[in-house]
């Protein structure tokens, strides 16, 4: 067969079907077998939830590389470039690796039906063992027990993120379900760290970590200093005093937490010291796009992929702290099957007023039924089926903050509209 394109390749792999027959665990662990196991003797950190696995990957990624460990990250979905799923140290896997590994993947017969997240995660872990990564940072891509990245194998630690109702349809309708699945990523031997959580999905965990070589929860109370200052955030916690992170958003603070809980189980479990300026400058560097991130100080414009009713809680709370007595000029899109009534009231004490965006994809809803249902509760909402006709630098109201949120597609194409309005 003729070696295909990089276009070629990403049209394959994207229009690969979401979900398969059969669980992605099975899945991806019989595409591993086929390619000969690379997974083997990595070093894995495993993260599950659902908020802030991105968040608390990037800030591992940062205090790992700090730590001088070469360290593969895999994460989902990309924002605007395909190549943002698989990084190294923060540098994104080359088009031409992409290619290369796309052909041989594609050129493999694996006796099912791989999946999008298949063929990314089986290029990801060739990527990781070609480049000798000394650490490896796994994020799931849907629950944890039947999810492709548990075909890895047992992680040296595994972190729960926040644990919130979000493909209910999956996962299960309490939260209680929902934690079950989280907690699949939980193995013998494992050293597990997990976020503070609701007491339903805290006891399931905790049930599970029995299992576990130890087990750390983050406590809130554990905080002091926190404080947001121009550009970023300040805050005390676990003996480390005064971090600083450019990363913003009060749900951060846990996120960090998470991540130094993490680093220190990865260092003492691989025999190495973790010294508070490796912790400290590995906070401090590490970012995540597309989250609570400052596109614009004039005009304002932040944009935050908070996408379901937890998210956007954490995004009016942080809106509230950083801008005490402010009210917001919102912009929005999502998809259809989210709790979309529920993330508007959370923001409506905080909204001057919102515009609605259709995404491009799917399961978009619609920008105009989503714009009557804020004006049903008596606040102002347009829309628009032109994402640039909502986001352009000339299209923000000058002189006060603009906010956009929503589907992570939505934060991606607002992304790439000023990533080309700024060459």
């Amino acid at each position: 067969m003729h070696p295909l394109t990089y276009e070629e390749i990403l049209d394959k792999i994207q229009n690969q079907r979401r979900f398969g027959n059969l669980p992605g665990v099975e899945v991806s662990g019989r595409m591993l077998e086929s390619l000969g196991n690379p997974q083997t003797g990595m070093s894995v950190i495993h993260v599950a939830g659902t908020n802030g696995k991105g968040s608390v990957s990037a800030f591992l990624c940062s205090v790992l590389k700090e730590a001088g460990l070469r360290t593969g990250m895999f994460t989902s979905p990309h924002l605007v470039d395909f190549e943002e799923r698989i990084q190294i140290d923060g540098r994104m896997i080359t088009k031409e690796d992409v290619t290369r590994l796309g052909n041989l993947l594609l050129s493999e017969e694996y006796e099912v039906t791989p999946t999008m997240f298949d063929y990314c995660l089986g290029m990801a872990m060739l990527y990781f063992k070609e480049q000798n990564c000394d650490a490896v940072i796994l994020e799931t891509g849907l629950g944890g027990r039947l999810d492709s990245t548990n075909a890895v194998g047992t992680p040296v630690v595994s972190v729960i993120t926040k644990i919130g109702y979000d493909h209910v349809e999956i996962l299960g309708n309490t939260l209680g379900e929902i934690a079950a699945e989280k907690a699949g990523i939980i193995k013998k031997g494992t050293c597990l760290v997990t976020e503070s959580q609701e007491q339903e999905a805290l006891q399931v965990i905790l049930k599970a970590a029995k299992q576990a070589k130890s087990c750390q929860v983050v406590n809130p109370c554990e905080f002091t200093d926190m404080a947001y200052r121009k550009g970023g955030q300040e805050f005390s916690y676990h003996g480390y005093q005064k971090l600083r992170m450019k990363m913003l958003g009060s749900h951060q603070y846990e996120n960090a937490a998470a991540a130094i809980l993490a680093a220190e189980a990865f260092f003492k479990e691989k025999g190495m010291n973790c010294s508070g300026e490796i912790i400290r400058n590995g906070i401090a560097n590490a970012g995540w796009q597309g989250r609570m991130e400052i596109l614009s100080e004039n005009p304002y414009f932040l944009v935050d992929g908070a996408h379901n009713g937890n998210g956007v809680k954490a995004l009016a709370e942080s809106l509230g702290q950083m801008f005490p007595g402010e009210k917001f000029h919102f912009i929005m899109g999502v998809m259809a099957d989210k709790d979309y009534e529920n993330m508007i009231e959370e923001l409506l004490p905080l909204a001057l007023d919102f515009k609605t965006v259709t995404v491009e994809a799917k399961r978009a809803l619609q920008a105009e039924t989503l714009a009557e249902c804020i004006r049903k509760k008596g606040v102002a909402a347009s829309c628009t089926a032109d994402i640039s006709e909502a986001v352009l630098p000339e299209k923000l109201t000058a002189g006060q903050r603009n906010v956009a949120f929503g589907s992570l597609y939505f934060v991606g194409g607002i992304e790439e509209i000023w990533k080309k309005s700024r060459k």
